[in-house]
Formats: C-alpha cells, sequence, structure tokens
C-alpha cells in the first residue's frame, strides 16, 4: 500500500456545503501531508491546512514549503492562492486575552482563506472591563462575532448579554489548575444564563470560522429569497 492510499480528498464539498476540506495535521506525518499537497497540485487545487507545527513544517518538502503560508502562530497553512478579501468585515473576532490569540488566529486564518473580512479585537478580557466596553461600539458593528475565552470564559457570557450579534463562543484550554484544559470554560458557556450563544468544541477556532461561514452562507440565501431580511448578507 502507498502512501496515496491512506487519504481521499473531497474536492466536491464545495458544491455541497459551501465550505471547502481543511487538512488537519496533527495526526499526519510530513510524508502523508507532502503526498496530500501533491494530490491538490495535480489538480491545481489550493489547501488549508490546520494544526501544522513548526516542526512538522520544517519537515515538508521544500517545493511544498515554498508554495505555503505558513503562520506559527495558528499553526495553519495555505498551500496555493487565498481568495482575494472582499467586501467589510462582517465577523468580528474577539479574544479574551493574549493567551487566547492562536485560536482567534486559528479563526481568522481560515475565514482569510475563504475570502472573508474580519476585525480581531484582542485582550479584551474581563479582567480588565474597561478594555471590552471601550471597543464595545466596534464590536457590536459586526453582525456575526467568535469569541475566544479560557479560565472561567466569562467573555461570551458578558459579550452575550450586551450585543444583538450572532455570537460563536470558543473555550481555550488557557488556564491553572481546575480549568482542566479548557473543560472548566466549555462547561462554563454551556451553562451561560446568556442567551443563544452557540459553542463549538476547545480550541477549535478552525471550527467556529466555519460556524460564521454557515450564518453568513444562510442570511445570503435568506436575502436573495426576501431582501428585507437580509441583514448579515
Amino acid at each position: 500500500m502507498s502512501v496515496s492510499d491512506e487519504f481521499v480528498l473531497d474536492f466536491a464539498r464545495p458544491e455541497r456545503i459551501g465550505l471547502e476540506e481543511a487538512i488537519y495535521a496533527a495526526g499526519k506525518s510530513p510524508v502523508q501531508i507532502d503526498a496530500i499537497l501533491d494530490a491538490a497540485a495535480a489538480r491545481g487545487a489550493r489547501l488549508l491546512l490546520t494544526r501544522l507545527d513548526v516542526d512538522k513544517h520544517a519537515a515538508l518538502s521544500g517545493r511544498h514549503r515554498d508554495r505555503i503560508d505558513y503562520c506559527p502562530v495558528s499553526r495553519t497553512a495555505i498551500f496555493g492562492e487565498a481568495r482575494p478579501i472582499s467586501g467589510p468585515a462582517r465577523i468580528g473576532i474577539v479574544a479574551a486575552g493574549t493567551s487566547d490569540v492562536p485560536v482567534a488566529r486559528e479563526a481568522e486564518r481560515t475565514l482569510a482563506y475563504q475570502g472573508h473580512a474580519t476585525t480581531l479585537f484582542a485582550d479584551v478580557g474581563v479582567a480588565g472591563l474597561w478594555r471590552l466596553t471601550t471597543r464595545l461600539d466596534q464590536i457590536r458593528a459586526h453582525p456575526v462575532l467568535i469569541v475566544a475565552a479560557g479560565m472561567d470564559a466569562a467573555l461570551p457570557s458578558v459579550v452575550g448579554g450586551l450585543v444583538a450579534s450572532a455570537l460563536i463562543a470558543v473555550p481555550t484550554s488557557v488556564g491553572y489548575g481546575v480549568a482542566e484544559g479548557g473543560r472548566t470554560a466549555l462547561d462554563a458557556i454551556l451553562a451561560s444564563c446568556a442567551p443563544g450563544i452557540t459553542v463549538v468544541n476547545i480550541d477549535n477556532g478552525y471550527g467556529a470560522a466555519c460556524a460564521a461561514m454557515r450564518l453568513l452562507q444562510a442570511a445570503r440565501a435568506l436575502s436573495q429569497s426576501n431582501p428585507v431580511d437580509g441583514m448579515l448578507a
């Protein structure tokens, strides 16, 4: 069995659901990733890679590294051409602390790969509420928000009680002791008193970005059938 027998790329996914397949690199060897990129190059396809750490990126074939736009903070890589970013930023990404930025950047890079403009609001957590309140009007201007927070994950609840935007919360694994690698943050958001918050898995900035894109796609379809209701599109 060759390495090429170990994967089947889903190039038809955009036509089915409007989202492209991403390559989760954490469970794959450099040899497997090289083979996947060879298959994409043969089709003239582009790919988003997630959870590609620095050592694994360095171990890839030079012919692929030269074509990759790599971000070590988010551990994401774009193989080939990203879509041009167009239009105003409809998605705001809010990070409670600087330690939550890698997850926020993963969401940001996933959205940029698909051509979506975003605005990042970093280090606006509840330990210094003035940092949030001074930017609240800017945050409210985005109809969709992704909020990343660890420790007690209080920020999604606070933001959810102050803004009307669709809110996707990302619990992060940031925190000491009983934070338990993000489980406390996940439980806190699931138990939030702020109504209507959507929650994705711990550290899943990619999943939050995909949820945001699904919201925009649904709003766009709604606006095409009923322009009066097309606020997000």
